[in-house]
């Protein structure tokens, strides 16, 4: 494990005249890491019939939801997608068999969203790609441990 640095040993690390500017470091580093590794995780995936990364939490979310479907506003909400966004997605898996929409029970347009024969078990074979594809990427870098940290940290991150 690296030694933990006090912010000021950080911040001279960096040159930073603000200290703040840690928090714009944390954003950009990982979006970078972000960028560096999903184009090989995206052409694995649409070898799987998966056009975008998304589908991926789509499908999961559906297959949690069980026998009732999971609501699109529910789904807006857990994946902090905007509504044309995610009717977009939805559209696109439509069309590729792996969601069916139903309305929902009760007023207005509400729709819950059900997984298809097709998509059973599909979200399985798609994490596959993302553990080999993250660990290979990740793993040679930083511990289990140093890993467990760091999610605690960014998980406070969350709204």
């Amino acid at each position: 494990m690296h030694a933990t640095l006090t912010p000021a040993q950080g911040q001279s690390q960096f040159g930073d005249d603000d200290p703040k500017i840690a928090y714009n470091r944390v954003f950009f580093a990982l979006l970078r890491i972000q960028r560096s590794l999903m184009p090989e995780i995206e052409k694995s995936l649409r070898v799987l019939g998966i056009a975008d990364p998304i589908w991926y939490e789509i499908l999961y979310a559906v297959e949690q939801s069980g026998a009732n479907g999971v609501q699109m506003l529910a789904l807006q909400k857990r994946l902090a997608v905007p509504q044309y966004a995610l009717s977009r997605h939805v559209t696109r898996m439509e069309k590729a068999g792996l969601i069916r929409r139903q309305a929902a029970a009760g007023v207005g347009r509400g729709q819950n969203l059900h997984l298809t024969a097709k998509s059973q078990g599909l979200h399985d074979r798609i994490w596959q790609v993302y553990v080999a594809r993250i660990q290979a990427a990740i793993g040679p870098h930083m511990s289990t441990d140093e890993a467990y940290d760091l999610v605690r940290s960014l998980n406070k991150l969350y709204p």
